[in-house]
């Protein structure tokens, strides 16, 4: 009588898809020209401060969409995630790569609505390609680890 040998499924590429491309790592994405000292006091001011730099920056092939889909993402539950930070990202098409600002209120916090109901000190705002989820949702991990 045969018996089948035991395949472990997790060793087998049809069953890691994240082994077949390799994920940046958060260093790899940093740019210095990307953080700045915000002086806001209210939420969509902060947002609005980081879109402008970014697109000043050339990340935002369409700065108008990226801000709305920022907004509309924050319709969905608030991107304050607790103890003094906020990560407002979007997901575009039309985005090559990934990309982060961050914005740090060094004066005064933002009232973010956060998910703890403490104020913002530093803003992480997050764009990339919209068919890229695994790797977003690396990103977003290794932020909030």
């Amino acid at each position: 009588m045969a018996t089948l040998a035991c395949i472990n499924p997790f060793k087998l590429d049809l069953f890691n898809p994240l082994k077949k491309k390799k994920l940046k790592k958060i260093s790899q994405i940093l740019d210095s020209r990307l953080v700045v000292f915000l002086e806001t006091k209210e939420r969509d001011e902060a947002i609005d401060v980081l879109v402008e730099i970014l697109d000043a920056e050339g990340k935002l092939p369409d700065k108008k969409l990226f801000r709305t889909a920022i907004f509309q993402r924050e319709t969905v539950v608030s991107t304050g995630i607790g103890l003094g930070g906020a990560i407002p990202h979007a997901k575009m098409q039309n985005f090559s790569d990934f990309f982060i600002a961050i914005g740090i209120q060094s004066k005064q916090s933002i009232e973010w609505n956060a998910l703890d109901h403490l104020p913002v000190r530093i803003v992480l705002m997050i764009g990339g390609p919209e068919e890229a989820q695994a790797e977003y949702l690396k990103i977003l991990s290794q932020l909030t680890y």
